[in-house]
């Protein structure tokens, strides 16, 4: 679409022209966008897809035995037995209550104190060494020493998901605290800020897309944790599942779990990318997503 333009009387000088043409149509460039996006959905689409295709293929030759690699198709089978009989019905919330309920608690833990730590030196030199001394012992050690303290029940494992997810929440929020430019900060008491209207309109959005990343590796980090605490003397969950299963040599059934576990990673993955981009819609902007 062409649109036509008179230039203002008395302002036009002999050699300019009289009409000024503008072109609105849009570029064939405009389409690009989209069609990178589809192209890439499409590419993670179709390479799994094509994975799990030269899977049955193999197993279909019988180069796998049913005992130690499965396919697919009886894998989905398996799916229909456990919906069958209601145990996946039954495991899934249990499981969810305690990986939601460890991920709360444990990243609302390492909120606060990276946050506290974040904008107080004191803080930081107080426990900032100890956190990250007990950063570095993996936590699937501290599964027998947390059996002792909480016993077996579901106190041990809601607080082995806490202990795996504090440290992710806490460690993101911490440095993207400290990493935000202190000239900004001075420029908040020159415009004679408060403490608290500092941290709300300069700390707390500059510092937020590193707190989203830390709760989204904690998530990622509650579902691990989650795989471990299901392991100790559990009789609900998908852990319960997967410990019947190999009580009978079911190996359809545990690699069924295991991807139960997958699914619920790639779930929780994409909920924390739409709460990134609902938190930040700036960056989508700024990313041309």
């Amino acid at each position: 679409m062409t649109a036509t333009v008179a230039a203002p009387q008395g302002t036009a000088s002999p050699d300019a022209p009289a009409i000024v043409e503008r072109d609105y149509r849009p570029s064939a460039a405009s389409g690009q966008p989209r069609r990178s996006v589809t192209r890439t959905l499409g590419v993670r689409f179709i390479v799994p897809i094509l994975l799990l295709v030269a899977w049955q293929l193999v197993f279909g030759q019988g180069w796998l035995s049913p005992t130690v690699l499965p396919g697919p198709l009886t894998i989905l089978e398996s799916y229909g037995e456990l919906w069958s009989t209601g145990d996946l019905q039954a495991a899934l919330p249990i499981s969810l209550q305690r990986a939601g309920l460890g991920l709360l608690i444990g990243g609302l833990t390492g909120l606060i104190l990276g946050v506290v730590a974040g904008l107080w030196s004191v803080a930081e030199r107080v426990y900032d060494a100890p956190l990250q001394m007990l950063r570095t012992i993996p936590f699937i050690a501290m599964v027998p020493l947390f059996v002792v303290w909480f016993g077996i029940g579901e106190e041990s494992k809601v607080a082995l998901i806490v202990g795996a997810s504090i440290f992710p929440v806490y460690l993101n929020t911490y440095h993207g605290i400290r990493g935000i430019d202190r000239r900004l900060l001075e420029v908040a008491q020159t415009f004679e800020l408060s403490r608290t209207e500092a941290i709300r309109l300069i700390v707390v959005p500059l510092a937020m897309p590193g707190i989203l990343v830390g709760w989204r590796y904690a998530a990622g980090t509650a579902l691990l944790a989650l795989v471990a605490a299901e392991q100790i003397n559990t009789t609900s969950g998908i852990g319960y599942i997967l410990n019947t299963a190999n009580q009978f040599q079911r190996t359809d059934i545990i690699l069924a779990g295991i991807l139960v576990y997958a699914a619920l990673g790639i779930v929780v993955d994409v909920i924390m990318r739409l709460l990134e981009h609902l938190l930040l819609p700036w960056r989508s902007t700024h990313d041309g997503k």
